[in-house]
């Protein structure tokens, strides 16, 4: 099965800045929307970003203006370029596809945003 492999998380300061990707292998990558998850613990896992394959983005209020999504359907790459980063953002983020079936959840790649 196939299974998103993210990476670039962190440990930051607030006012920080990381750029997090995330790549899905096979050939079908370009077709879908796809999205940026985060959870922390005892909560359920939210929807931050979201981009379509047309390039179409939205984003959730709490990320708005510091977070930017973007896709390369070349390299099967998706990528979160996240700006002034807050202790709120500290989660472990995931990629998969928006709506339809999902890809099996991968592994996710921990952000630490310290005060």
């Amino acid at each position: 099965q196939i299974q998103p492999v993210e990476s670039g998380g962190a440990l930051v300061q607030s006012g920080g800045t990381l750029r997090l990707s995330c790549y899905v292998s096979g050939n079908i990558f370009s077709f879908y929307e796809m999205g940026w998850y985060r959870q922390v613990p005892g909560k359920e896992r939210e929807l931050v970003a979201r981009i379509t394959s047309d390039g179409d983005i939205n984003y959730d209020d709490s990320v708005k203006d510091r977070f930017t999504i973007s896709r390369d359907n070349a390299k099967n790459n998706l990528y979160l370029q996240m700006d002034r980063l807050k202790p709120e953002d500290t989660a472990v983020y995931y990629c998969n596809r928006v709506t339809g079936w999902q890809y099996a959840w991968g592994q996710g790649t921990q952000v630490n945003v310290s005060s």
